[in-house]
């Protein structure tokens, strides 16, 4: 079981560093990750991490250089926001539609995973992590329809396959089961507050007023994985 500061990305005893992958996961979630890897390989799919552990610092940069304006905000649709327009109130909800608060990414638990395949990237292509990447005919399109028929072979799911209200749907985000499931349960209000108000996060009043709303819709409300799932290590 992860600790209070493992599960708010204020430690990293839990994740191993891969400097080969560029990434650090949880043991467990590299091992699977390792024999999907191996398969995909059969199919023709580099398959490779964009982001995987992000403690608690590097989740608040991302969160503060949106609030203060200096990265793009997207409302649901994904269409960038004019910030100059928005409430502190706006600018807070716009933001958790793509972004945790910090303590509160899935991310923080290195079970996590974004993964693209690199051997379908044109030279000078920049990868977005965009839904339009994984529709067909797009470049990950192929990808993701070899995710969709073994991610859960090796204990993975997508959580946010679906829109529920919260997060928008992230097609190349994926979870292992076996560490996420109880990380989610572990990860209670009161955990994320301590996390929250020990820090200088901006918009920190707001969210802290708002946690129970944010708990409940952007936090424990994603989709779960196959019952087989939760049980591989």
């Amino acid at each position: 079981m992860l600790t209070p500061l493992e599960l708010t990305g204020r430690a990293r005893t839990h994740v191993l560093q891969r400097d080969d992958l560029r990434a650090a996961l949880h043991a467990d979630a590299l091992t699977a990750f390792l024999d999907m890897k191996a398969d995909a390989a059969h199919a023709g799919i580099d398959l490779a991490i964009t982001s995987a552990f992000r403690d608690f610092a590097a989740q608040q940069r991302i969160w503060d250089m949106k609030y203060r304006g200096e990265r793009p905000i997207y409302d649901q649709h994904g269409n960038a926001l004019d910030q100059a327009a928005l409430s502190d109130e706006e600018r807070v909800a716009a933001i958790m539609c793509w972004s945790a608060v910090p303590g509160a990414s899935r991310h923080h638990w290195g079970s996590e995973l974004d993964l693209v395949d690199r051997a379908a990237i044109p030279e000078g292509y920049r990868v977005l992590l965009a839904p339009a990447e994984c529709a067909p005919g797009a470049v990950f399109y192929p990808l993701h329809c070899w995710l969709d028929a073994n991610l859960a072979r090796y204990g993975y799911f997508r959580p946010y396959g679906t829109f529920r209200g919260g997060v928008r749907p992230e097609p190349w985000h994926v979870s292992f089961a076996a560490v996420s499931v109880p990380a989610l349960g572990a990860l209670t209000r009161e955990v994320l507050v301590e996390a929250i108000e020990g820090s200088d996060t901006l918009g920190k009043a707001l969210v802290l007023a708002r946690m129970a709303e944010i708990y409940d819709r952007y936090v424990a409300n994603v989709d779960t994985p196959a019952p087989h799932a939760v049980s591989m290590k």
